[in-house]
């Protein structure tokens, strides 16, 4: 009992301050791609022709009556793999993958990522956050994920991250549940399963899409066995982009989303 003690002080206090603080996330850690103003090269599409999951698009934008219309370029975080392939092989390197780890929208088209527009978070109506902002439960659906999101997921419960702080917890049934938050490319096999348990939890209710793979099929979205997004099945209130999104891409989300971190922070 003494060592158990002893070692008990002497980690001292593992959680983390987040969101009081920023995380300190390592030099690998690929976050919110940075669309700089530089002019591509003439006629150059290098960055989506390499894309794996055909997820940039060659854009016009910023018109000026004197030089015409200049080419952009808009990329699709909903199924984004966050690869890098794109910054590697951009010539003028217009692409930069910063350390942002804000990746969450409430709109799916807030994922659409170009010069000056980046994802945003619409916080829930301020009725539905007086009821679920002090009490959140989710139910957890993997619909065929390879278990990468679903471990950032749960680790979201361990002493670092402590979600139940913040009075959010996963709960084991979808009758104890306020809503879903689902996992993998919703696969044919799991439709049913996916929509029983979503007609099980008890209204208002809400959906969270967490992953590319959820989000839009990832990179399966263009398998005949999958069905490219959560949303052709039903309302998502909340997308969390990432392959898979590290645990505080989906902290900062749901945060954000019930408003325990403001629009400015």
């Amino acid at each position: 009992m003494w060592s158990i003690i002893r070692e008990r002080l002497r980690q001292g206090y593992r959680t983390t301050p987040f969101p009081v603080e920023q995380p300190n996330l390592p030099e690998e850690f690929r976050g919110l791609p940075i669309i700089g103003s530089q002019d591509c090269l003439e006629n150059c599409q290098r960055c989506a022709e390499e894309c794996p999951t055909e997820v940039i698009q060659i854009i016009k934008q910023n018109t000026d009556e004197a030089n015409g219309p200049k080419q952009g370029i808009q990329i699709d975080l909903g199924n984004c793999l966050f690869c890098t392939i794109c910054q590697d092989n951009c010539p003028v390197e217009k692409i930069k993958y910063s350390r942002n780890h804000s990746l969450a929208a409430t709109s799916r088209n807030d994922l659409m990522v170009r010069e000056k527009k980046y994802p945003k978070v619409k916080a829930l109506q301020e009725q539905m956050r007086r009821v679920f902002g002090r009490s959140l439960k989710l139910r957890q659906v993997s619909a065929g994920g390879c278990n990468a999101c679903e471990a950032d997921l749960n680790v979201l419960t361990t002493v670092v991250f402590d979600l139940s702080r913040f009075g959010i917890e996963f709960v084991a049934s979808p009758r104890h549940a306020d809503g879903l938050i689902v996992t993998g490319p919703i696969t044919r096999n799991m439709e049913f399963a996916l929509m029983k348990t979503y007609q099980a939890v008890p209204a208002p209710k809400f959906v969270i899409a967490v992953g590319a793979c959820a989000i839009s099929g990832g990179p399966f979205y263009l398998s005949a066995e999958q069905n490219n997004g959560l949303d052709q099945f039903l309302p998502v209130d909340l997308y969390i982009p990432g392959c898979p999104p590290h645990p505080f891409t989906i902290l900062d989300g749901i945060l954000r989303w019930l408003e325990k971190i403001k629009a400015s922070e």
